[in-house]
C-alpha cells in the first residue's frame, strides 16, 4: 500500500532519492508539520531526514526525494522535497509501526501479539479482515472495533494530508482541515473546495480557489460565482459594513474572480433564491446582505421599538426623592444636567448616554446603578471587552460582565443560552463602551432583554466605530427616535488633565495644547522627523524614560499603540523591537514562530470555548514544550492554548488603536507620522488619546499630527440602521 507524494517543503531540491525505515522521530510540530526524523537505510547506516512530514512513525518505509546539504550545527542532513510512505514489509517493521502509538488500543505489547499470530499478514488483516483480531488474546469485539475503527480514521487523515499537500495547502492548513471535516476531508474538498475559506482559519478565498483550479473547477463555474460573491460580501463585513448595495457587490467580484458581470448577477439572482443572500429591493443599488447581518439589523430596529411601547416593571420611582437620597448617598451635588439626565434615564425604557471623557459618564452611570438597587430592582451591568466590564465594576461597586457571559455563550451548543425564549433576569441592564457594539452582539442582546426591563446605552459616540458590522451607537443616535443625553461640559477635576483638554480639542479639529519645557504635564508631544528617529525615541521612552521617570511599569501598565500594524512605525514591527527589548531572557520554543515564555500578548479573534475574546490581553506563563502547549494568563485566569492554535495569539507590546477600543491603560505611547498617511484621521487619533488615564506621549512630527487632527473623514459603512428606525409609525 502506497500513499501519493506530498509536496512538503518546495523549497528543497528534490535530485536525489533515499529509500529508508523510519527509526525515531526525534521532533515533530503539530502546527507547521515540520519534522525531523532518524532514519535506517538499506545499508544499515542510520542518518537524519527534515522536512514537512507530518504523520510518519518508526518502523514505516518510505521514500523521499531531495538531497543532501550539511547543516554547521547537526551535519549531515537529508532534506526532504517530497516522500512516498510505503507500509512495513519485514516483522520488525509491522512490530515497530504498530507498537509506535500510531492506532490508539495497539501498544509494543499487543503489536508483539499481532505480529506472532498474522506475521507478514498483519497490516492486510487490520485493513481487510478485522475480524480475525479476535484470535489474539486481550482482543474482544469492542477492542477489535476500536482497532479497526482507529486504523481506518488514521489512514484517512493520512490519505487527506497528502491529497490536499498535493493541492498547495501547507501542513499546518492541511492538519486545521482535518480537524474541521475529519474523515470527510477529501470529500468535503473535492465537492466544493470553497467551503474551506468559509469553514478553516486562516485560509483566504485565493487558497481555496487556487485548490478549486488544480482540481479542474473552471474559471466561470456558477459555484466558484457564488463563492466569490460570498466571500466579498464577508469581506466586506470585515470592514464594518452590514450590506452592499447590489452594483458594488458585482463590481468587487468582477474584480476578484476576472469574469462577465451578467455570470455574476445570475449567481447573485440563484443565491437570493436560494436564501443564500437577501435582497432588500430589486434595482441596482438595492442592498444586499448575508442572511445573518440582514436578520440582525432588522431584529435590533423592531425589538428596539417592541421595548418602547412596554410597560416598565417594578415598583415606581419617586425621582426627586432618588436624586436627593443618592447625592446625600455619595456626598456630591449633581450638576443640573446630570440630574435632568438621571430622571430622564429613570423615567425612559430605552436611553442612551454619550460624552466624551471628563464629562460626567461615570457618575451617572453609579448613581443610576445606586438607585435601582435601593428599589430592589435586579441589575445587569455589562460590556463588550473584559478590561471595559472590569472599569464599569470598579467604577459602580456593582458586578459587571462581558456581554458575551451575560449572555451565557456555550461553545458546546454553538450559541447564546440568554435569547428571547429565555430572557435576562434583570429590571435594569446598562452597557457601558456602546460604541463597539456591533450588528450582530447588539442583535443578540436585545433578544435576551426582557419587555419589562429598563435599557441603559452608553458610549462615546465620537470614538472609532466597532471592529464589527455596523455603527450601532452612532444610527441609535441620529435616529432621533430613542431619547438621547449629550454630555458636553468637562468637569473642573477633569480639566486639570491635558489629556482630557486636549482629547476635546482634537474633538472639536484644534491642535492640542502641548506643554512647555521642563511643565509638569500627563500630555507630551516629542518631535521626530524620520521614521528611525521615532522608532528609536519611542523605543527608548518605553524601557528606559517611562519607567524610570514615571514608575510605570511597561509590562502591565504602559500600552504602545499605532495607527497601522504594517511598516517600521506598525504594531509588527515595534512589537519585534519592544520584545527584544522587554523580554530578551524570554525562551522560545520549536513550533512557536515568535512568542516566547513571559511575552505579553493578545487574543485576537474570540473564542468561546476558552472564553477569550478579541483585545483580551495576557502573559505567556508557561510553555510545555513536550505537550506542545502554552498558558496565557488573562487577568489572574491561566488559558492553555495548544502550539497550532497559536495564530490566535499576537504580541501585544504594541497593537492597532482599533484593538485597543474599550481598553483604558495608565500610560499610552504612540508613533505619529506621514508612514500612516492614510490612517492619520481625528476620530482614531481621539480615541488613542482617550485610551490613557495618566500618561500620553505622542512621538512623531507636527505635519502628521496636523493632518490627523484635520482630517475628519471618517469610512461610511454600508448600514440602514438608522433608516429602519426612522420608519416607526
Amino acid at each position: 500500500m502506497t500513499s501519493t507524494p506530498a509536496d512538503s517543503n518546495r523549497d528543497a531540491d528534490a535530485s536525489e532519492s533515499l529509500d529508508a525505515v523510519v527509526e525515531r522521530v526525534v521532533f515533530e510540530s503539530e502546527e507547521s508539520g515540520w519534522g525531523v526524523l532518524r532514519v535506517r537505510r538499506p545499508d544499515s547506516i542510520t542518518s537524519t531526514a527534515v522536512g514537512r512530514l507530518f504523520g510518519l512513525r518508526p518502523g514505516e518505509r518510505v521514500r523521499f526525494a531531495g538531497a543532501w546539504v550539511e547543516d554547521r550545527k547537526y551535519g549531515k542532513q537529508f532534506r526532504v522535497a517530497s516522500y512516498l510512505s510505503l507500509l512495513p514489509a519485514t516483522l520488525e517493521g509491522i512490530r515497530r509501526y504498530l507498537g509506535s502509538g500510531l492506532v490508539p488500543g495497539i501498544g509494543p505489547v499487543m503489536a508483539e501479539r499481532l505480529v506472532e499470530a498474522f506475521g507478514l499478514d498483519t497490516l492486510e488483516v487490520i485493513e481487510n479482515d478485522p475480524d480475525r483480531l479476535g484470535q489474539v488474546r486481550g482482543i474482544g469485539p469492542k477492542r477489535s472495533r476500536q482497532i479497526r475503527q482507529a486504523w481506518r480514521e488514521q489512514r484517512a487523515v493520512r490519505d487527506a494530508m497528502v491529497f490536499l499537500q498535493g493541492h498547495g495547502l501547507s501542513a499546518a492548513h492541511a492538519i486545521r482541515v482535518c480537524r474541521a471535516y475529519g474523515e470527510a476531508a477529501v470529500q468535503v474538498v473535492r465537492g466544493n473546495p470553497f467551503r474551506l475559506a468559509e469553514d478553516v482559519f486562516g485560509i483566504g478565498f485565493s487558497t481555496a480557489d487556487r485548490i478549486a483550479s488544480s482540481l479542474g473547477v473552471p474559471v466561470d463555474a456558477p459555484q466558484r460565482a457564488q463563492a466569490g460573491l460570498l466571500f466579498v460580501l464577508g469581506q466586506a463585513s470585515d470592514q464594518g459594513h452590514v450590506y452592499l448595495p447590489r452594483n458594488r457587490l458585482l463590481e468587487l467580484a468582477r474584480e476578484l474572480l476576472s469574469v462577465d458581470e451578467k455570470l455574476l448577477a445570475t449567481a447573485a439572482d440563484q443565491l437570493i433564491a436560494s436564501e443564500a443572500l437577501v435582497a432588500a429591493g430589486s434595482d441596482s443599488e438595492a442592498p444586499v446582505y448575508l442572511p445573518e447581518l440582514h436578520a440582525a439589523e432588522v431584529g435590533v430596529a423592531h425589538r428596539l421599538r417592541e421595548l418602547g411601547l412596554a410597560p416598565i416593571a417594578g415598583p415606581p420611582i419617586d425621582v426627586e426623592r432618588a436624586l436627593a437620597w443618592v447625592e446625600s448617598r455619595q456626598r456630591l451635588a449633581l450638576a443640573e444636567f446630570q440630574r435632568q439626565a438621571v430622571r430622564q434615564a429613570i423615567r425612559d425604557k430605552v436611553h442612551v448616554i454619550t460624552g466624551g471623557p471628563g464629562t460626567g459618564k461615570t457618575t451617572l452611570v453609579r448613581s443610576l446603578t445606586r438607585i435601582f438597587g435601593k428599589k430592589g430592582l435586579r441589575l445587569s451591568l455589562c460590556a463588550p471587552t473584559g478590561r471595559a466590564a472590569k472599569r464599569l465594576a470598579e467604577a459602580t461597586g456593582e458586578e459587571a460582565r462581558t456581554i458575551h457571559r451575560l449572555l451565557e455563550y456555550d461553545p458546546r451548543r454553538g450559541g447564546f443560552q440568554r435569547t428571547a425564549d429565555t430572557p435576562l433576569d434583570s429590571d435594569v441592564i446598562i452597557v457601558d463602551e456602546t460604541s463597539m457594539v456591533d450588528t450582530s452582539l447588539a442583535y443578540h442582546l436585545l433578544q435576551a432583554v426582557p419587555d419589562g426591563a429598563r435599557l441603559i446605552l452608553v458610549g462615546d459616540v465620537d470614538q472609532l466605530a466597532s471592529v464589527g458590522p455596523g455603527k450601532v451607537l452612532e444610527e441609535l443616535i441620529r435616529s432621533d427616535r430613542l431619547p438621547v443625553t449629550r454630555l458636553t461640559e468637562i468637569f473642573r477635576q477633569a480639566e486639570e488633565s491635558r489629556i482630557v483638554l486636549n482629547a476635546h480639542r482634537i474633538h472639536r479639529g484644534e491642535m492640542p495644547e502641548l506643554p512647555r519645557e521642563g511643565r509638569d504635564s500627563d500630555f507630551f508631544f516629542f518631535h521626530r522627523q524620520e521614521p528611525e528617529e521615532v522608532l528609536d525615541t519611542l523605543v527608548h521612552l518605553v524601557t528606559e524614560r517611562v519607567p524610570r521617570g514615571f514608575a510605570i511599569d511597561p509590562l502591565t501598565d504602559l500600552q504602545v499603540l499605532s495607527p497601522m500594524r504594517r511598516g517600521l512605525l506598525g504594531a509588527d514591527q515595534l512589537n519585534v523591537e519592544l520584545q527584544r527589548r522587554l523580554n530578551p531572557a524570554g525562551r522560545g520554543a520549536e513550533g512557536l514562530r515568535r512568542l516566547r515564555d513571559g511575552d505579553r500578548v493578545m487574543q485576537i479573534r474570540n473564542n468561546y470555548e476558552l472564553e477569550v475574546f478579541n483585545g483580551d490581553i495576557g502573559r505567556v506563563t508557561r510553555l510545555a514544550e513536550r505537550d506542545r502547549e502554552l498558558e496565557v494568563t488573562f487577568d489572574g485566569r491561566a488559558v492553555t492554548y495548544r502550539f497550532d492554535d497559536q495564530d490566535e495569539l499576537a504580541l501585544a507590546y504594541a497593537c492597532s488603536v482599533h484593538k485597543a477600543q474599550g481598553s483604558e491603560y495608565p500610560c499610552v505611547v504612540m508613533p505619529v507620522h506621514t508612514q500612516h498617511y492614510v490612517m492619520l484621521q481625528r476620530n482614531l487619533l481621539y480615541t488613542a488619546v482617550t485610551r490613557a488615564s495618566r500618561l500620553l506621549i505622542l512621538v512623531g512630527d507636527r505635519r502628521a499630527l496636523g493632518v490627523a487632527v484635520r482630517n475628519d473623514r471618517q469610512q461610511q459603512r454600508h448600514t440602514r440602521l438608522g433608516e429602519l428606525l426612522r420608519a416607526w409609525p
